[in-house]
């Protein structure tokens, strides 16, 4: 069955702002951490985070940490997700959970051609889901089974994770993968959580996108041209986040 991604950010730093702004401040202050922690959390710190972003003192923004489940997205997808190492990553195991009834991701371009392309595609998922079975069959069925069933399955089989970073690796993350340049699958996922960010930590994300949101686009001659839409649609997004909070 084709499926489409879905993100939930389901666990993060409480207040992380508030952590970023007393990890920052200690570094300039002789306050007792005890007094330097209740004022940090009585007071507004927004400008001061926005400080730190322009002064590029980003090493307290590593002090807060996101978690998010990942589902109905591809092998392709956790391929591409992974080469991010400053993270941690627990992903549903092809050895030891059946893939006998897998789900799949078809490629826009694919649905793009036409009901007549996407019979075809499903028809190749539904030969590879019975080689599949029929290696399990012949294998005995079971966690070994499993193991080596799985050679025949394709990238397009979906997975599910769950993916946590700190905040200032998720602000590389967006940079890279928001970006046009980046593949679809795992652009249309960075889009997503970059949103759940923004609604918990908006004073850390909102100003994170794709390179060409605070200037210009660091691809050079392999930019996609399109830096005004990219721009359009972040505004898009934030617009709709300040909407939905108030």
């Amino acid at each position: 069955m084709q499926v489409k991604p879905k993100v939930k950010l389901i666990r993060y730093t409480a207040d992380p702002e508030a952590t970023v702004a007393l990890a920052a401040r200690l570094c300039y202050s002789d306050k007792e951490l005890d007094d330097l922690t209740e004022n940090i959390m009585a007071k507004d710190n927004s400008k001061f985070i926005a400080r730190l972003m322009d002064m590029g003192h980003l090493s307290p923004v590593e002090h807060a940490s996101f978690t998010f489940s990942i589902e109905g997205v591809s092998r392709a997808f956790l391929a591409q997700i992974t080469r991010h190492r400053i993270a941690s990553f627990s992903v549903r195991s092809q050895r030891y959970v059946s893939e006998s009834a897998f789900n799949y991701i078809i490629p826009p371009a694919i649905e793009a051609m036409g009901a007549a392309a996407v019979a075809r595609y499903e028809g190749q998922m539904a030969t590879m889901m019975n080689w599949y079975r029929d290696w399990q069959s012949a294998l005995g069925h079971g966690e070994s089974s499993n193991e080596d069933a799985r050679f025949v399955l394709p990238n397009a089989c979906e997975t599910k994770m769950i993916v946590t970073m700190n905040a200032r690796e998720l602000m590389h993350f967006f940079e890279l993968r928001c970006c046009n340049r980046a593949q679809w699958e795992i652009r249309a996922v960075a889009w997503m959580m970059l949103e759940e960010a923004i609604k918990v930590a908006p004073n850390l994300f909102s100003h994170c996108g794709p390179g060409c949101v605070n200037g210009g686009c660091p691809e050079g001659a392999k930019s996609c041209g399109r830096a005004a839409e990219v721009k359009k649609q972040h505004s898009e997004m934030l617009k709709s986040i300040n909407t939905d909070n108030k």
